[in-house]
């Protein structure tokens, strides 16, 4: 993009009409005067009157902090989950400090708008008693991540949880990259962010935070580190300078390099200054298999730097053992709780090393990604105001920043030298995904762009979509199919079966590609089925990722490619499993 589309794009963005920010922040302010903070049942055992506190007193006894991930199908199997984890922690003496609570996407959305949205992994809350009971179930701070501030439903949602106890909520990074499912209101979705950060500001002192996990929004997306740190100090120049909330930042889930994950540790405190009060470090999401044995080393090894730079450069960032199982289904309580115990295993081990431990190389790459990063706030802050955006206006900042796009961001204000060829700037410290990403597609490119491949899929015009944010599969799949030939639709993440049939409407296929990971395969299935038909379309569709439905009677979604094959659609769960054969044999 040149500098005057850019100029033009932003100059468009900035000139939405959109609502004043400080009638929403007084707004956030009256509504935060008449909340009674709730306490929960761990504040209440630790002596503490918030998450920060306790993360305060952890960082002053060298405490490391666990955080365990949860969200099964209901809120009943939820909380005997949690209840079964304490039980556990309890028998074998030790202690899950804080639980993320992984809502089911509807919650996304104002509750009058959310029949008829195809459901989804994790539970509903829609009871008070409901949302008292995840910080009173048992002793385990909750963290309400997912689907809260970042969405339609925002103030609503924040408002239930400080009144239950939670004190740390989130996930800002969601509303850059993420969408609420059958949702088409931009400026009411920023304005209800805003309005809920605003909540969170005006309790600052009682210990309240707002959670943000960097890849989990457009740091998923970029190519380079540094462009990562440079977000991060947009961020908190948002959340904190504008509006003056505390924010806590999240990393990791797509981090595999040890020294990058202790040095986002030490990169995350620079950037905060003398007051970082970190999230968590996720658990490492990317390197895990279908082989169990292998993702415990995978775990050992993450884990075992994670507790390192906790000991080295204490900020408050729970460490997350991940279940050895979630790279090819929801876990079980029962194996939650065995991460959890494997963790304390690593941390013995961990307390043994530090002292002989080189952190030199981890201090190296955080020095360079915040003072790349801070050049890229400026820099990006310095081109916005140039092209009319007020830098002082978080709602106008919010906006532009999200509608601008990752790929826009990083090729306008990164600082890596751009590369023609490619369209885009080469990374001074390449994110280890886009890495990872890079080999997936140079691991399957032969072929994809063999003759044989390219002789049926040449001029075959293809569709692609994700039913939720996991949109790896879709880049990946662009990159490979338009290599042999076929033209491709690339609809993105969080796409509608009514968006996708549409798009076929509008312009017709060959064949149609869902990607889908969150428990709703069958329904969205049966859903696209149905407005496919609606219009006359008969289209091959081929769905893969992870094919299981979420259901009222199971703790945990059920696979349903049987069902799904019944409805005539394909199915393959992984690029290598047949699939590429059903379309070189004329199937789609």
């Amino acid at each position: 993009m040149s500098p005057s589309e850019l100029r033009h794009r932003i100059q468009s963005l900035s000139s939405a009409e959109l609502p004043n920010p400080n009638t929403l922040i007084a707004e956030g302010h009256t509504i935060a005067d008449d909340l009674e903070l709730g306490r929960s049942l761990f504040s209440q055992e630790m002596g503490v009157s918030s998450e920060a506190e306790y993360k305060q007193r952890c960082i002053r006894d060298g405490t490391v902090m666990y955080h365990a991930h949860i969200g099964l199908g209901s809120w009943p199997t939820t909380a005997e989950a949690l209840r079964h984890i304490h039980r556990v922690a309890q028998h074998e003496g030790y202690v899950i400090d804080r639980a993320g609570i992984c809502l089911d996407r509807r919650m996304a959305v104002p509750e009058e708008f959310r029949e008829g949205i195809p459901a989804e992994t994790g539970p509903m809350l829609t009871t008070t008693e409901q949302w008292r009971e995840v910080s009173h179930t048992v002793p385990i701070q909750p963290h309400m991540g997912d689907f809260m501030i970042g969405f339609p439903a925002a103030t609503t949602n924040t408002v239930h949880a400080l009144e239950a106890g939670v004190t740390t909520i989130g996930n800002l990074s969601q509303y850059f990259a993420h969408e609420a499912p059958m949702w088409d209101d931009p400026v009411a979705t920023v304005a209800e962010t805003v309005r809920a950060i605003a909540i969170l500001a005006k309790r600052r002192d009682e210990g309240l935070m707002l959670h943000s996990y960097l890849e989990d929004g457009f740091g998923a997306l970029f190519q380079d580190c540094t462009t990562v740190a440079g977000w991060a100090f947009l961020e908190r120049y948002v959340v904190e300078e504008l509006l003056g909330a505390k924010l806590s930042h999240c990393i990791g889930g797509l981090t595999s390099d040890p020294v990058k994950r202790a040095g986002w540790v030490f990169a995350l405190k620079e950037i905060h200054g003398d007051d970082c009060l970190g999230s968590m470090v996720y658990g490492e999401t990317i390197s895990a298999t279908h082989n169990f044995p292998r993702n415990w080393g995978v775990t050992a090894e993450y884990l075992l730097w994670d507790i390192l730079a906790q000991l080295e450069s204490p900020t408050g960032h729970a460490v997350h053992p991940i279940p050895i199982t979630e790279a090819v289904r929801i876990p079980t309580a029962e194996e939650i709780a065995d991460s959890h115990s494997f963790g304390r295993q690593v941390e013995a081990a961990a307390r043994r090393m530090h002292p002989w431990v080189d952190f030199g190389p981890a201090r190296a790459f955080s020095q360079r990604v915040v003072s790349a990063g801070k050049k890229i706030c400026d820099r990006a802050l310095d081109g916005f105001e140039k092209t009319g955006v007020d830098i002082a206006d978080p709602v106008q900042l919010l906006y532009v920043l999200k509608h601008l796009g990752p790929a826009r961001f990083e090729a306008s204000f990164g600082l890596g030298e751009w590369d023609p060829s490619i369209q885009q700037r080469r990374p001074l410290v390449p994110t280890d995904f886009s890495q990872r990403t890079r080999h997936t597609i140079e691991q399957y490119l032969p072929r994809f762009s063999s003759g044989e491949i390219r002789e049926v899929m040449t001029d075959r015009r293809l569709l692609l979509a994700s039913t939720d944010v996991h949109e790896h599969a879709v880049h990946v799949l662009e990159a490979l199919l338009s290599r042999s030939g076929a033209e491709i639709v690339n609809l993105g993440a969080e796409q509608n079966p009514t968006d996708v049939a549409e798009a076929v409407a509008a312009r017709p296929v060959d064949a149609i590609l869902i990607s889908t990971h969150n428990g709703m395969a069958l329904e969205y299935a049966k859903r696209l089925r149905a407005e496919l038909r609606e219009r006359h379309l008969d289209v091959p569709v081929l769905m893969g990722g992870v094919l299981n439905q979420k259901t009222e009677d199971q703790a945990l979604p059920v696979d349903v490619t049987a069902e799904l094959r019944q409805l005539g659609f394909h199915c393959s769960a992984q690029l290598d499993s047949g699939w590429g054969r059903l379309l070189t044999a004329g199937d789609a």
